[in-house]
């Protein structure tokens, strides 16, 4: 497959295999109809011959070409299956598109600092569990760990002390970045300012541009109200002091933030109940 790649990936080799579809030809024929001269063509068509995707034979005193198309409907199939794979892939494309439009918009808005102060998210989620063991996934570093980042991330650095004052540090990695190899996909640093258990949160956070100054500060209000089902979770996310290289940040809060949520929905459903956990800080 690597050696048919190679093959047609030069143009005039694909022009060859566009004329071999047609009918077997003479390299003087192909030559002529390529617009190249002889010696160059007959290099491109041994080229394509390595590769398997044509055959030739000596008539008298010419040799004919013709293309063997198993090898292209084989490259065809593998493509299918790539393009198989992507769609059933779809929610991530979505994201990844819905990302790249908001990015383009939030990029041309940056004008200058403060652009985006005053900015507001709201979420809101609907959660499979009472306030207290929503509360206990929300300011528990062990239990924050297993939901606190977007999809295909996953958190290195964690640090949520949950006491007016407490220091928050949040840095995560691709998912599949085992080895820690990549640089790191985000870092955060804050405190929190409001702690009233199983009632209501607020904190202060600001991810930081890769010189290490802040990109804006979020402040961050998390109110919890039960419901016969569970928890009313609603979550009020303000911006300000944003600079002009925060709009990749600003871009992806609502997709990112979003899938959060959602995963702190997915891990609360897959409890069977409240547990127990101490823990308060968490490096890895």
């Amino acid at each position: 497959m690597d050696a048919l790649l190679s093959a047609l990936a030069d143009p005039a080799r694909w022009r060859l295999v566009a004329l071999l579809a047609e009918r077997p030809r003479p390299v003087g024929v192909l030559a002529r109809l390529a617009g190249a001269r002889q010696p160059q063509t007959t290099k491109h068509l041994q080229a394509l011959e390595r590769a398997g995707v044509v055959t030739s034979q000596r008539s008298g005193t010419r040799r004919i070409y013709a293309l063997d198309s198993a090898p292209l409907r084989e490259l065809a199939a593998a493509l299918d299956r790539l393009a198989d794979t992507a769609e059933r892939a779809g929610g991530a494309y979505a994201a990844f598109d819905a990302y790249d439009d908001r990015l383009r918009t939030e990029r041309a808005a940056a004008e200058g600092p403060g652009w985006a102060d005053g900015r507001t998210f709201t979420f809101r989620r609907a959660l499979p569990a009472p306030p207290e063991q929503v509360w206990r996934h929300l300011t528990e570093a062990d239990l924050l760990a297993r939901w606190w980042t977007p999809e295909d991330l996953r958190i290195s650095e964690l640090v949520f002390e949950a006491r007016p004052g407490g220091r928050i540090v949040h840095a995560y990695r691709d998912a599949e970045d085992t080895d820690g190899s990549d640089p790191v996909a985000g870092y955060a640093e804050g405190t929190v300012e409001e702690v009233r258990p199983g009632e209501r949160l607020a904190y202060r956070s600001s991810p930081l541009l890769p010189d290490g100054s802040p990109a804006f500060t979020a402040r961050v209000e998390i109110t919890l109200a039960p419901t016969a089902a569970g928890t009313d979770l609603g979550v009020h996310y303000r911006i300000t002091d944003s600079t002009t290289g925060s709009a990749d940040f600003v871009a992806g809060i609502e997709i990112g933030f979003g899938q959060t949520l959602d995963r702190l929905a997915a891990a609360l459903a897959a409890e069977p109940g409240p547990t127990h956990t101490t823990h308060t800080r968490r490096t890895t």
